[in-house]
């Protein structure tokens, strides 16, 4: 058995449904509200490649190194969205959480608060994490202020760690929670979602 198996993460903003090809018209749709795929610095689909990106990641997951989910909206049981438990490190109980990714109308939403609780919580409280990590590209300043606000701290940059499909190098802003900060992200991101 697998350290971390497909699991459904259910909320009052958000359910987390383990990444199945039922979710490619949504997330199609999903992918086209804001253009996301126009953002040079992510690494988000096309909407022509969305089968393809199922695909991967659920080869990703075949293969032990990555679990993926569909982001669903439980007010019209629509996929808006990806995220996955990804660089899985059972020996060290480390993962991270990323290739995330949702349609512009939910962005900055309690859905996104509420995701990252779930999987911050099945992390640290099922899988007895040490630490949850968190990557983005350093010109992502949508993304490292939200991974900010969650309370995660910046352990560094590592600098040229990959090249991207358009040719130009990322630097990758790597954050962290550990376990001893847990109790207090937890308490914020409650609190955060109380005001909604």
């Amino acid at each position: 058995m697998a350290w971390i198996e497909p699991i459904e993460l259910r909320g009052v903003h958000a359910l987390l449904q383990p990444l199945s090809y039922t979710h490619h018209d949504d997330l199609i749709e999903a992918v086209k509200d804001g253009e996301l795929w126009r953002l040079w610095f992510t690494f988000i689909p096309e909407p022509n490649k969305m089968k393809e990106e199922i695909e991967r990641r659920l080869n990703l997951q075949a293969a032990g190194s990555m679990v993926p989910f569909a982001v669903i909206n439980p007010s019209n049981n629509k996929a808006v969205g990806m995220t996955t438990y990804l660089n899985l490190d059972a020996e060290n109980r480390r993962v991270e959480i990323g290739s995330t990714w949702y349609r512009k109308s939910v962005q900055r939403t309690a859905l996104n608060t509420e995701c990252k609780l779930m999987l911050l919580k099945h992390a640290f409280e099922a899988l007895d994490c040490i630490a949850v990590e968190f990557r983005t590209h350093a010109f992502n300043k949508q993304s490292r202020k939200g991974i900010e606000r969650l309370g995660a701290k910046l352990d560094g940059v590592l600098r040229n760690h990959i090249v991207m499909p358009n040719n130009t190098i990322r630097d990758t802003c790597v954050y962290s929670i550990i376990a001893s900060e847990w109790p207090t992200v937890k308490a914020h991101l409650i609190y955060e979602l109380s005001k909604d």
